[in-house]
């Protein structure tokens, strides 16, 4: 949502933003490309770099033996991105001051929604990975700048350190406590483990409807990631980006039905590639009862995303920086 604020903003449209409820996010890893994403769109090019980074991630899934491979990323909370990208720390939508006057048939006024209540209520969702965060002091042996993911039996561990010796263990599958037992990478470098907070759904999951008659729906509670990929903060800039351009578009006088299609196909589009990109770990973590029923609940999505992107038509804008452009136009 800061994305889109910012963006239209810039070109000129003057609105209000209306605060909503969400769950606080503890900590989040943008990755760097997730990063020079966000430093293109707010032009700062030395965002986050204060920040502690990550430059190795070690990974044992499935029966293989942990891998030490390179990464980049920096760790910041949800107060960062507040302060810094001028966000409603409890979320928002979006409402157009104006009204868009067009010669077609669209003639009234716009929001963007980010938070329940959504127009369109339905939501598709792929799966039920039940998660919970805890927060862990970590022993003196654990190298700095290193982040952990570990497939165990039931689920699998996600522990990222902040660069005060200290970290946040996402449990996808049960309680942190006891899937850290069951870790022979990730528990060894556990000092000491805070109580968890509630459990959330971290499955896959989109709003049925994502553009109507006025509106845009955005933002991770529009369209929601696996963390297994590790690109939800991307992909909500990459919304925000969409959504805008949709915007500035609709006021030069493009078909409003048309453009409510392209976004919702170019998310659904989004949402199967990531489940396409989700399978292979699904089908690799373990071979117990709670792996064997995500890989089915993701093959489930994949196929499900790829029979209602059937049914609608081929892209008719392509994005030329931040602006939609038609494809004959971009050619």
């Amino acid at each position: 949502m800061a994305t889109a604020a910012h963006l239209m903003d810039r070109a000129g449209f003057a609105f209000t933003r209306e605060p909503g409820l969400r769950r606080p996010v503890p900590v989040i890893m943008l990755s760097d490309p997730a990063l020079a994403l966000l430093r293109d769109v707010f032009g700062k090019p030395a965002l986050f770099a204060d920040k502690p980074r990550i430059e190795r991630r070690v990974v044992r899934w499935g029966n293989a033996e942990a891998v030490t491979m390179p990464h980049g990323a920096v760790v910041v909370s949800e107060d960062d991105l507040v302060n810094v990208l001028d966000m409603f720390p409890q979320g928002n939508t979006l409402k157009l001051n104006q009204k868009i006057q067009q010669s077609n048939d669209f003639n009234g006024s716009f929001s963007v929604h980010a938070m329940l209540p959504f127009p369109e209520w339905e939501t598709l969702r792929f799966g039920a990975r039940l998660s919970a965060t805890a927060r862990v002091i970590l022993a003196a042996h654990a190298p700095p700048a290193t982040c952990w993911i570990e497939a165990v039996d039931a689920g699998w561990l996600f522990l990222i350190p902040d660069g005060s010796g200290q970290a946040w263990l996402l449990a996808v599958g049960g309680d942190p406590q006891a899937l850290a037992q069951d870790a022979p990478l990730i528990g060894p470098l556990i000092e000491t483990l805070e109580p968890s907070g509630v459990q959330f759904d971290t499955s896959p999951r989109m709003l049925a409807g994502l553009a109507g008659d006025g509106w845009l729906a955005c933002g991770t509670s529009a369209v929601a990631f696996d963390p297994i990929c590790g690109d939800g903060t991307a992909q909500a800039a990459r919304e925000g980006i969409l959504a805008s351009a949709v915007i500035s578009a609709l006021a030069r006088g493009e078909d409003a039905a048309a453009l409510a299609t392209h976004y919702h196909s170019l998310l659904l589009a989004s949402l199967r590639r990531h489940l396409q990109l989700s399978l292979p770990f699904y089908a690799n973590g373990g071979t117990g009862r709670w792996w064997h029923d995500q890989y089915a609940a993701a093959r489930e999505g994949y196929d499900r995303a790829t029979a209602l992107l059937a049914k609608l038509p081929e892209p008719r804008f392509a994005l030329h920086g931040f602006d939609l452009i038609r494809r004959e136009q971009a050619a």
